[in-house]
């Protein structure tokens, strides 16, 4: 049992630490990454203690989606991203133009120091945060409002119509649309991007799930090293199993079909603005 794990561990170790430049498959430039994290339980010393696996997520100029690098920390700090982006870096990351993540201010400031790029706030969890300001009876007609802004053609029409949004909601909700303010340009940065690429570039949604189903419920009963083991065992299964990134993104008939939707979807919540509670 002890060489099976140990043959394991070597080989979740070059699957991490390759280097992405030198690998046929995986060479050239990245334009797009995911980053994110979750908490997980592990026995160490005894005692039962979180600890922060970190993922790096990316998709290269010809569509395929690789995982760059993971690893296991205490926290979240910024110290601790911006060590894992500059290894990523000096394996070869190069290329990057948007980094997609929570609201994190770590992340922020360690994208900020080491890759330059624009950095993207992911719809989903400034969704979660919005909606608990709209109230229950609320929160269905301010989703409504909002998902038209993302459903424009261009930036400057995304821009133009979630301020429209954030006005029209003020005097109800003041708060609420003063989140909306300072979120702007974070939560539309990928509408700059391809169209034909943003059904993917606005949220990490998806990882998440991933990252929860390779953690599962049994953590807490394994220590750091063997969860490493663990996690990067699927993470290395999961990118042998995907040939292709952005070449599985909705196409632009089905982003039209959405956008009809959402706007209808709105225009019937339009009457129902006097529900949302002043917070």
């Amino acid at each position: 049992m002890s060489r099976l794990c140990e043959e394991i561990d070597g080989r979740v170790k070059a699957f991490l630490e390759r280097v992405l430049g030198l690998d046929p498959r995986i060479e050239g430039d990245w334009p797009y990454i995911w980053i994110d994290a979750t908490y997980l339980k592990v026995r160490r010393g005894g005692r039962i203690v979180s600890v922060a696996v970190i993922i790096a997520v990316g998709v290269n100029g010809d569509g395929r989606r690789e995982v760059l690098g993971m690893e296991v920390g205490t926290s979240e700090a910024e110290p601790i991203w911006t060590e894992f982006l500059r290894t990523l870096t000096r394996r070869g990351l190069r290329g990057v133009k948007l980094v997609v993540s929570d609201a994190h201010e770590g992340i922020k400031a360690a994208v900020g120091k080491v890759l330059n790029a624009t950095w993207q706030r992911c719809r989903v969890h400034f969704a979660r945060n919005v909606l608990a300001h709209a109230g229950k009876s609320g929160r269905r007609v301010v989703s409504a409002f909002i998902a038209t802004a993302f459903a424009q053609e261009t930036a400057e029409a995304a821009s133009i119509q979630w301020r429209a949004v954030a006005d029209q909601i003020r005097q109800k909700v003041p708060k609420l649309a003063g989140i909306m303010d300072e979120a702007e340009h974070d939560v539309l940065a990928y509408m700059t991007f391809p169209r034909e690429h943003r059904a993917k570039l606005h949220s990490t949604d998806e990882m998440d799930k991933r990252i929860r189903v390779s953690g599962g419920i049994l953590g807490m009963r394994r220590r750091p090293r063997g969860e490493a083991r663990r996690i990067g065992c699927k993470r290395r299964r999961a990118a042998q199993g995907w040939p292709a990134g952005l070449r599985r993104l909705r196409t632009a008939h089905g982003q039209e079909g959405r956008a009809r939707s959402l706007r209808r979807s709105a225009a019937r919540g339009l009457g129902r603005l006097s529900c949302l509670r002043r917070c």
